[in-house]
């Protein structure tokens, strides 16, 4: 019977480094260290400067692992690509930032995995609908208008750009 070990840490998008606690726990199963932080880095990029949970499943008796890497929350990313501390406490009145429609797609392509949405136009939506509820505008516009413009077909090449990425992720 395959004994597991799991190891759950919180770190930095893309910055994962062999020192403590990481590495010496590694070592000690008997991993290559910088392979394993090595892929951890490659599958966490997206998320640079964001802290998120990993989880590292060991089989001991094999060393077969496998890496599983959360996904912040979407308030969480939109903030950070805005450059805003928090959300808006009157998001009607007092916007934190602004955004382009380019990078709400790019969010909703990386966070598919978290998304329950079945095409990136329904992803997209939902994304905006979060920026709205936050204090964000995107483009300038209130993310509702965005929203209808999409509705009405305006916004059709740039979904379709990111669309086979959506799905296939």
């Amino acid at each position: 019977m395959p004994q597991e070990k799991v190891i759950t840490i919180q770190i930095e998008g893309g910055a994962a480094k062999p020192g403590p606690p990481l590495g010496p726990t590694l070592s000690s199963l008997g991993l290559n260290v910088k392979e394993v932080i090595n892929e951890i880095n490659e599958k966490t990029k997206d998320f640079s400067g964001m802290t998120i949970p990993v989880k590292i499943t060991v089989n001991t008796s094999t060393k077969e692992y496998k890496i599983e890497v959360g996904i912040p929350t979407i308030t969480t990313i939109l903030l950070k690509e805005a450059g805003a501390s928090e959300p808006s406490g009157d998001p009607e009145h007092k916007k934190v930032g602004d955004l382009k429609l380019e990078k709400i797609v790019e969010i909703a392509v990386r966070s598919s995995p978290k998304l329950l949405s079945k095409n990136l136009e329904a992803a997209v939506k939902s994304i905006l609908g979060s920026a709205k509820s936050i204090g964000l505008t995107v483009e300038g516009k209130n993310p509702k208008d965005v929203i209808r413009e999409i509705e009405e077909g305006k916004h059709k090449e740039l979904i379709e750009k990111y669309e086979k990425e959506y799905l296939n992720r």
